[in-house]
């Protein structure tokens, strides 16, 4: 017989999926399956962790709100008054920080806010801090202060010949001036920040009457929340932590993580902290912790609003997320030990920072919205020896969400769309916490938020430009594979499973797939 019309031996597809089948079954019972069980158990651990911290959190605001808490109440606070004798030099003398890095469409209106602050003129100094790359953008910020300056407003233009430390060493490195020496107060404003004109009557006086207070934080006002549905989203988010997490440290411990902008520090206590580090990607909350170790106290005052403006654009709100998420974990695995073994704080306060506020809400968090809700969970569909009790697949999460809501009451009927979208982001967060508990990788990555001021707006909700998917900048691999693996889930739990988690898992899976794709937040055209 002719050896080339001879039929195949064997068919490799049926080979190998007879192999996985052969693997699938020897590994089930021995491996498998107790496996599950143990992530199951830690994610139902942390799920609880993460329920009992924000049944907390609601009592404590829910008490606060109703004996009508409020930070002028809890410390001396006088409206700033006129000496005739002293005149002017009655007031403080406060600078003013505005760290920038190419910022072409909203350096005029943070320069011009800042410029436009309340205070007597020879009692506040305007520093901006300009560590741009681009010549032109950065002739357009010298032109704006020469420009102010001519109006009679004492502003400073700083530049660096380096980008040390990115925003930690261009902070750190405006307080080396010799004029600073005779500053008192420092506020300092992000480049798309627009404090009111009042800012520094509402906050200085704080500091005035309560020498044991190091920092007073305003609230964010977000100006472009209802540009997209992603924006949107953050609002959600954000608004939990500016109504709950911050107000709730305010008022229990006088502790809460600075959040590097609408803030006024006495300069004493910066500089009893050590200054600014460049040691992780978050050096405001670096700077808190040290502070607080010392033991200074910080309001945060929740009426005080200041406009700024949120990412619009999913890579932007990706690389700040990281840097957000990244951060904190590297600098709990810095500052644990030094936590711990402080002698100037209370026991409870050193609790309430590593437990709360690092481990739970920076770690856990992170970890198990992602890998309990898009890993472990859809994977008891394909096992159903493990189950998952209806208190953690269920009255948990929805207790949580419902939580969470709080702070944004116009967007209630978005919530499911928050729960997809913060699962989907929960991967990049998970990522970037492991990253910084490791000290690996991207650890110390720092890229600019970029912010489009009024640049590419026309209509909410629209796209700006012309949709252009590329390989590699559009399309993102690891969002469409855990797409992928939720979808298969949710078509095996339709046709065999019994937990008819099918419905969760084909709308995640679409929101992963959407975000594959990169069709999230406002696009912009490609230069």
């Amino acid at each position: 017989m002719d050896r080339l019309s001879s039929p195949p031996i064997f068919s490799v597809p049926e080979d190998i999926s007879g192999l996985i089948r052969l693997v699938w079954q020897q590994a089930r019972q021995p491996l498998i399956v107790p496996l599950l069980k143990v992530l199951v158990a830690v994610c139902l651990v942390m799920s609880t962790m993460l329920f009992v911290e924000r049944v907390y959190m609601g009592i404590v605001i829910f008490f606060i709100k109703l004996l009508r808490r409020r930070p002028e109440k809890q410390y001396k606070w006088e409206a700033m008054g006129e000496d005739i004798e002293a005149g002017s030099l009655a007031y403080p003398m406060v600078l003013v920080q505005i760290p920038m890095y190419n910022e072409k469409e909203v350096y005029q209106l943070s320069i011009g806010a800042a410029c436009g602050l309340s205070w007597p003129a020879d009692r506040i100094i305007i520093q901006v801090l300009d560590d741009s790359t681009d010549l032109t953008i950065k002739e357009l910020k010298k032109i704006e202060c020469q420009r102010w300056a001519s109006k009679g407003i004492n502003i400073k233009y700083e530049i660096r010949d380096n980008r040390k430390g990115y925003k930690a060493g261009a902070l750190k490195e405006g307080m080396k001036h010799s004029y600073v020496k005779q500053c008192d107060y420092v506020a300092i404003f992000d480049a798309d920040f627009q404090p009111e004109p009042d800012f520094l009557w509402r906050t200085i006086p704080f500091l005035v009457h309560n020498p044991e207070i190091g920092l007073v934080q305003a609230r964010w006002k977000f100006v472009n929340s209802d540009e997209c549905l992603m924006t949107r989203m953050q609002e959600m988010s954000l608004d939990y932590h500016f109504t709950v997490e911050q107000e709730v440290g305010s008022a229990t411990y006088a502790f809460f993580g600075f959040n590097g902008t609408a803030g006024v520090w006495r300069i004493s206590a910066l500089n009893e902290a050590g200054g600014w580090k460049d040691r992780t990607t978050v050096e405001d909350m670096d700077l808190a912790v040290r502070a607080s170790l010392k033991g200074w106290k910080f309001v945060y005052v929740s009426d005080l609003k200041v406009k700024s403006e949120l990412p619009s654009t999913f890579k932007a709100y990706r690389y700040q997320q990281h840097r957000w998420s990244c951060g904190p974990a590297n600098l709990f695995r810095k500052m644990a030990a030094e936590i711990i073994q402080n002698k100037k704080v209370s026991m409870w306060k050193k609790f309430y920072v590593i437990y709360s506020f690092f481990f739970v809400r920076k770690i856990v968090a992170h970890v198990v919205t992602f890998v309990f809700y898009c890993i472990v969970m859809p994977a008891t569909v394909l096992v159903p020896e493990v189950e998952v009790p209806k208190w953690g697949a269920v009255y948990i999460p929805c207790t949580v969400t419902l939580l969470n809501s709080v702070g944004t009451p116009r967007s209630l009927h978005l919530l499911v769309f928050w729960v997809l979208f913060e699962n989907v982001m929960a991967l990049h967060r998970t990522k970037a916490t492991f990253i910084g508990l490791l000290e690996a990788g991207r650890v110390n990555e720092w890229v600019v938020t970029q912010k489009l001021g009024d640049a590419f707006k026309t209509k909410p909700g629209k796209a700006h430009g012309r949709l252009r998917i590329w390989i590699g900048q559009r399309v993102h691999v690891v969002e469409l594979c855990v797409g992928a693996y939720l979808f298969v889930c949710g078509c095996y739990d339709l046709a065999h499973g019994k937990n008819r988690y099918f419905l969760y898992l084909f709308l995640q899976s679409f929101a992963f797939f959407v975000a594959g794709i990169g069709y999230v937040g406002t696009f912009i055209p490609s230069s």
